[in-house]
């Protein structure tokens, strides 16, 4: 069972990650280009916020019974393992908060320009979070 959550929470983080950038792209294109806020705009922000909320709960189950998880906390002397512990969970949650915050700010907001910018700034911060604590050693 640990296996195959293993696989699929690093199988699914492809997905994350693309549809992040697709959304920061579209975000930073929409700024740029003053176009207008479409549903399709939301859309791609909104499967964004999905994909990263289901690779947290993926996380979450994985992170409870894998033995690099909780298993592992107290042996923070050991980089890879403080990477799987603690660093990698923590900060994703944080990239995760932001995209969340991000997603809840632009239902407030009325101008697509402070939309685009909102989008842009608090998804680009998740992305740029998740990127620095992937365990790549661990999964390619």
């Amino acid at each position: 069972m640990y296996h195959f959550i293993q696989k699929f929470h690093s199988g699914w983080a492809y997905l994350v990650l693309i549809m992040l950038l697709i959304a920061v792209i579209n975000a930073i294109i929409g700024l740029t280009s003053k176009k207008e806020f479409t549903a399709k705009d939301r859309k791609i922000a909104l499967f964004a916020l999905i994909a990263t909320h289901t690779q947290l709960l993926i996380g979450l189950i994985l992170y409870f019974v894998s033995p690099l998880g909780l298993a592992s906390f107290g042996q923070m002397a050991d980089k890879a393992l403080r990477l799987t512990s603690l660093e990698h969970p923590l900060i994703n949650i944080i990239a995760i908060v932001l995209i969340t915050i991000g997603w809840s700010k632009h239902k407030k907001l009325t101008t697509s320009e402070s939309k685009f910018k909102t989008f842009s700034v608090f998804y680009g911060l998740g992305l740029v979070l998740i990127l620095s604590r992937i365990p790549w050693s661990l999964w390619f």
